[in-house]
This record gives C-alpha cells, sequence and structure tokens, in this order.
C-alpha cells in the first residue's frame, strides 16, 4: 500500500480459504473430513450420490478440485458452493483487513455513503493518524472495497511518511492470508503534494544510502 494509489486483490475461484470452505459446508448440511492442516475432502453433498470412498470435492492448501467423474456436470454444486462461501469470503476479507490494519494503529470507520449492489458488497475506510507533530495533514485514510467474489479493492490519497510505513506493513499482512496476486497502480499525485513526496522519496533514498 502506498499513497496516491490503488490496488486489487483478484480473487481466483479455484481457490479458497479452508475455513470459509468448512462454514459453507457446514451451512449446506455438507459432509466432509479434514486430513492434516490442508487438506479436506467433501464426501457428501446432500443428494443420493455415491463416491465409493472417494470425494466430491477436494481442497489441498488452497487449491480446489472437483471430482467431475461422479457428480457429472458439477456446475450445480460448484455454483451453490460458491454462493454461499462468497457471501462468508466477503466478511471473512472484511474482518482479516480490519484486523491487520488495526494491529499498526489504524482505526475502522464506516462508508455511510456507500450503498450495497449486486457487485459491491461492502465498503469501509482505515484511518491512521502521524506521530509526527510537525505534519501539516496528520491524518489519512484507506478506502475499502469488497466484491462479491472476495475481490479486494484499496484506494489511497495522501498519506504522511509514518502512516505511510505502518500502511506497508499492514498491507504485506493482508498479502500473506490472500492466495491472490495484489496489482497495484499509481494514481496521478496532484501538485499541491509533489514537491512533498519527492523530498520524502529523495530523504529515504539517501537514509538507503548511509546504511
Amino acid at each position: 500500500m502506498s499513497r496516491f494509489e490503488t490496488s486489487k486483490f483478484v480473487r481466483n475461484n479455484a481457490v479458497m480459504n479452508r475455513e470459509c470452505l468448512i462454514q459453507a459446508c457446514e451451512q449446506l448440511g455438507w459432509k466432509y473430513v479434514t486430513h492434516g492442516t490442508d487438506e479436506l475432502l467433501v464426501t457428501g453433498i446432500g443428494v443420493n450420490q455415491q463416491f465409493y470412498g472417494e470425494y466430491a470435492l477436494r481442497v489441498k492448501g488452497s487449491d480446489v478440485t472437483y471430482n467431475t467423474y461422479y457428480l457429472g456436470n458439477a456446475r450445480e454444486f460448484v455454483e451453490q458452493l460458491q454462493s454461499v462461501y462468497n457471501k462468508l469470503d466477503v466478511e471473512y476479507s472484511k474482518n482479516m483487513i480490519i484486523n491487520q490494519f488495526k494491529a499498526k494503529g489504524f482505526t475502522y470507520k464506516s462508508n455511510d455513503k456507500f450503498v450495497e449492489t449486486a457487485a459491491e458488497k461492502v465498503s469501509f475506510y482505515m484511518v491512521g493518524r502521524s506521530n509526527d507533530k510537525t505534519e501539516t495533514e496528520p491524518v489519512g485514510q484507506i478506502k475499502f472495497t469488497i466484491l462479491d467474489d472476495g475481490t479486494v479493492i484499496s484506494d489511497s490519497n495522501y498519506l504522511s511518511d509514518d502512516v505511510n510505513k505502518r500502511a506497508h506493513a499492514a498491507m504485506d499482512e493482508v498479502d500473506l492470508h490472500f492466495s491472490s496476486k495484489r496489482v497495484m497502480t499509481k494514481k496521478e499525485i496532484p501538485l499541491k503534494y509533489r514537491n512533498r513526496i519527492n523530498k520524502s522519496k529523495l530523504q529515504q533514498t539517501q537514509t538507503l544510502n548511509r546504511k
């Protein structure tokens, strides 16, 4: 995460969070078994279907495999699972982001202007306050929007140096919890901030060169 930047964690439907998947199975009444800490097998999906000791769905790590041999056209069951899973995943993503940013000194702020749509499910801000007494804009915020498939979009404008550093650290922790690649896009820096940002970058470079 950086100032004047948007980033997106694009979710892959072939990748699932294990805890959200367990909750989805329980809501659907599907039977499952776990092996170790990284494998889950769905062995019953509420229909009169025998799998002869095999599985309907297998999650190893975050990778999902469907048993199309016994399910035939698995689309109906995949869509049923995905519908429940996505709702849980949106809530998981929201709570995880909030917790990681709170751990770095940020506070949660609701987005009162947000109206939920079929595509956009949740929107909120994480607000950071600078400890630099000379900072003229000590409060900065990052906007997060979570889509119906769990994709997370963040957007930031000006952040003071120390708030920006903490935002980087929080987003690194978020990276570790998402099995998806983050795509970052720089925004145009308004003229009033350009000298300030360039000066900050120069000071950071000089600090690194002295190490």
